[in-house]
């Protein structure tokens, strides 16, 4: 597989980026981005993209590719509904969309929260736009298409973008897996679920955390 990650130089991204320059089946990383990820490796070419809103500079080199891990993203604190829209469903669709038209047999794989609305009728600001995101990206003409729902993720040892919360956290994950199970997982598990999503697929297109660590175990199946 030849494949794309977005989001390198934040946790989930990176540990994305590091599960895909081990798997011995993809055969190419295409990383956009903001700024220098600083991650060297034979299979990885890297592109830069100052604005999201507007993916048009990179067509030419984002044809030919059978997945794109998004996991772009921002934080809702501090953000009204307007621009919070504006940085994470306009954003994201503005990319989808063009990936959709380029790589119609792509799987593309968002990465969206634990608690998403995909009523886009509740109560909290973050999880309506982060449910209309979901459902509009799994209306683009993709082979297939799916929102990852992580919960807490315990970080990948040696990564450098670890959040500063889940350092403090670390010690208790044990605890937590064994207390939350539909809420925990690792990020390495994430990531893998991800990969195999391209590889095999998934009865699901929404995967919450149990989806996640069970098709993270995935090791062989026939695509679908």
């Amino acid at each position: 597989m030849n494949v794309i990650v977005t989001g390198a130089t934040g946790m989930v991204g990176e540990g994305v980026l590091h599960e895909c320059l081990l798997d011995a089946a993809i055969e190419q990383v295409l990383v956009v981005t903001r700024r220098p990820s600083g991650v060297q490796h034979p299979k990885l070419r890297e592109v830069l993209l100052t604005n999201f809103a507007d993916p048009s500079p990179l067509e030419d080199e984002l044809a030919g590719y059978d997945a794109c891990f998004f996991c772009l993203g921002v934080s809702s604190i501090g953000l009204s509904e307007e621009e919070y829209i504006r940085l994470t469903y306009d954003l994201t669709l503005n990319f989808a969309r063009l990936l959709a038209r380029l790589n119609p047999q792509m799987t593309f794989c968002y990465v969206s929260g634990a608690g998403t609305d995909g009523t886009e009728r509740g109560r909290q600001m973050w999880a309506r736009v982060k449910g209309r995101t979901e459902n509009a990206v799994r209306q683009l003409p993709f082979r297939r298409a799916y929102a990852f729902r992580p919960g807490y993720m315990h970080p990948t040892p040696g990564l450098r973008h670890t959040l500063s919360g889940y350092r403090y956290f670390a010690w208790a994950y044990p605890a937590l897996r064994r207390l939350f199970p539909a809420y925990v997982s690792t990020l390495q598990e994430m990531a893998r679920a991800m990969i195999n999503a391209a590889k095999f697929g998934y009865s699901k297109p929404v995967l919450e955390v149990k989806d996640v660590v069970a098709l993270a175990q995935q090791s062989s199946a026939t695509p679908t």
